[in-house]
């Protein structure tokens, strides 16, 4: 009768024991799960189609007419929609930035996409490094543990460096921190400061575009009182339009400046080598 009972017993064991581990993985993988799920949805749903300047322009005495009566709960919509889109990925960000400056001016606008921005960029970085950073790490071997020591003694230089050039998407870089050993508050200040200048040349931008956006609305709409909603009409402002080659070259210009820390580091110790 011994026997049997130690089969038993064991068996419940490992039932026990795999039913931990699923547990377990689920907890580890949720996060980013949940995150991919609600893009899932977002996309379907078409949201980042209403995150263009045409939208804008279309809404745009709504939105007015809301922020004079609700100016507070405005900006507070504004920082979560700016949340909703960095976390999930969604295109439109320089839209959306534009619009704060042009809604609340450069300096509340800046402050509010910061915020928003930061936010969200934390929220999937957490989800990366809590669901896919261990396992990348076991997966990949060493030369992923070579880059991730080289970033990490110039953790907060190199985060500048990409927040500050325009050439890397940015939720590439929400997410390769989380796989390179960046700590949470390095990734969260960079982020904060980095995105800074960014934000506040969109926004001031944004800050004297009304009466753009405005005359390209009415044109759009006579467009359509002429030809109709399938006329091909087409609303001739775009958020990329507006990036021009002397913003590019001055916020590469500034990426290069948080570079110059780890030049100098390299000098040194190349010089002490030799």
């Amino acid at each position: 009768m011994t026997q049997p009972n130690k089969m038993v017993t064991t068996t419940n064991q490992m039932t026990t024991n795999m039913a931990q581990e699923q547990t377990s993985r689920l907890k580890q993988y949720a996060p980013l799960l949940i995150i991919v799920g609600l893009m899932a949805f977002a996309f379907s749903q078409g949201w980042h189609k209403y995150l263009t300047l045409k939208e804008l322009a279309l809404n745009l005495e709504t939105l007015q007419t809301f922020l004079a009566q609700n100016y507070l709960s405005a900006i507070l919509a504004y920082i979560g929609i700016y949340i909703v889109v960095t976390a999930l990925s969604i295109p439109g960000g320089a839209a959306i930035t534009i619009a704060g400056g042009l809604l609340f001016g450069w300096f509340v606008g800046t402050l509010s996409t910061v915020i928003g921005a930061t936010i969200g960029a934390t929220l999937i970085f957490l989800a990366a490094k809590t669901s896919l950073g261990e396992l990348l790490k076991a997966k990949a071997g060493p030369w992923l543990k070579q880059l991730e020591q080289g970033f990490e003694e110039n953790a907060t230089s190199y985060m500048f460096f990409l927040r500050l050039v325009p050439a890397f998407p940015f939720w590439l870089v929400n997410l390769a921190p989380a796989f390179l050993g960046v700590k949470l508050s390095t990734y969260m200040f960079t982020t904060f400061f980095g995105i800074i200048p960014g934000t506040l040349a969109f926004s001031y931008i944004g800050q004297g575009l009304e009466s753009v956006i405005s005359a390209q609305k009415q044109s759009y709409e006579n467009c359509v009182a002429q030809k109709g909603a399938d006329g091909g009409c087409v609303f001739g402002l775009d958020a990329s339009s507006l990036i021009t080659p002397h913003l590019i070259i001055a916020l590469v210009l500034l990426s290069l400046v948080a570079l110059i820390p780890v030049i100098i580091k390299r000098l040194k110790t190349r010089n002490q080598e030799l």
